[in-house]
C-alpha cells in the first residue's frame, strides 16, 4: 500500500498549499502536466493518489470528467468538501485499482508515485486502465529541492522521510518496461525561484530548460498508441483454367451455360 497520509499530514500539507510561494509552483508544475497531457474538453481522466485535490482542480478547469482515488481518509475528506459532487471520488490504493481495462482516456500520478509500495505495479494498473496517455509528475531526485526535502526529513517530521524519489530516467525505464516502444517524452520545471518577474516566468518556459534533467518537478507523459507487426500479403498465381472474371479470362457480363 505505502504510506497513507494521516490526519496531521493532511493538515500540513493544506498549510503548505495554501502558502503563496508553494501555490506558485503547483500552478507551474500543473500547468506542465495540462501542457504535456493535451487533454480534450468532455473526456475522462483518472487522479491517482489524488490526495486533497491540487492536480483535480486543473483537470477540473480544463473541462475534464475527473475521478480520483486515494488511500487516505483525510485527504479525501478534504477533496469531498472542495469538490461536492463535481468529482467521483473513491478510496483505495494504486497498485489494484477498481476499475475495468480502458476506462479512462488519461490518467496521472501528480508527485503521488513517490508514496506507493510498488511503483512499477501502479504504473501497470494505470495502463490498464487508461487508453490514450498517461503523465507521471513526480519530485526530481536530482533537484536541489528533494535534497532539502531529505535532509530536512532527517531532523523533523515529514512525510518525504517515507518518500521515494525518481528521476525522468527512471520513470521512462518503467513505463518503456510496460508499454514497450511507444510515444514518451519528458520535461522538468521549477529550475528557479518562483517571483512575480515574468523574465523567471518566461524561463520556465524555455523549452531548452525544460529539457534540462535538473528542474524540481518532473513530467514524463506515455501516449498508449497500438502498434502492430506487419508483413507482405501472399498472393498466389491462379491458373487461366481456375480464373473467374477477377482474373480476366471470361469477360464481364458473360454467362456460360
Amino acid at each position: 500500500m505505502g504510506y497513507v497520509f494521516d490526519h496531521s499530514d493532511a493538515a500540513r500539507y493544506e498549510k503548505w498549499a495554501g502558502n503563496s510561494i508553494n501555490s506558485g509552483l503547483i500552478k507551474i508544475e500543473t500547468g506542465l502536466m495540462l501542457e504535456m497531457l493535451k487533454p480534450s474538453k468532455g473526456e475522462s481522466v483518472l487522479d491517482i493518489g489524488c490526495g486533497s485535490g491540487l492536480s483535480t482542480f486543473a483537470l477540473l478547469e480544463k473541462g475534464l470528467d475527473v475521478t480520483g482515488i486515494d488511500p487516505s481518509f483525510h485527504m479525501l475528506e478534504l477533496a469531498k468538501k472542495k469538490f461536492k459532487n463535481r468529482v467521483t471520488l473513491h478510496r483505495g490504493v494504486a497498485e489494484d485499482l477498481p476499475f475495468d481495462d480502458n476506462s479512462f482516456n488519461y490518467c496521472v500520478f501528480f508527485t503521488s508515485l513517490e508514496f506507493v509500495e510498488n511503483p512499477l505495479l501502479a504504473l501497470e494498473e494505470a495502463c490498464r486502465v487508461t487508453k490514450d496517455r498517461i503523465f507521471v509528475g513526480f519530485i526530481n531526485r536530482y533537484s536541489i529541492q528533494a535534497v532539502r526535502y531529505i535532509f530536512k526529513s532527517v531532523f523533523f517530521e515529514s512525510v518525504y522521510r517515507r518518500a521515494h524519489f525518481f528521476s525522468v530516467w527512471e520513470v521512462s525505464s518503467m513505463l518503456r518496461k510496460i508499454v514497450g516502444n511507444v510515444p514518451l517524452e519528458w520535461k522538468t520545471v521549477c529550475h528557479l525561484p518562483v517571483t512575480g518577474e515574468n523574465l523567471l516566468k518566461k524561463a520556465e518556459n524555455s523549452i531548452l530548460l525544460q529539457k534540462s534533467p535538473f528542474g524540481s518537478f518532473g513530467g514524463v507523459t506515455a501516449s498508449l498508441v497500438p502498434r502492430f507487426r506487419t508483413r507482405p500479403l501472399e498472393i498466389k498465381n491462379i491458373s487461366p483454367e481456375k480464373a473467374g472474371v477477377a482474373a480476366g479470362s471470361i469477360p464481364a457480363g458473360t454467362i456460360k451455360s
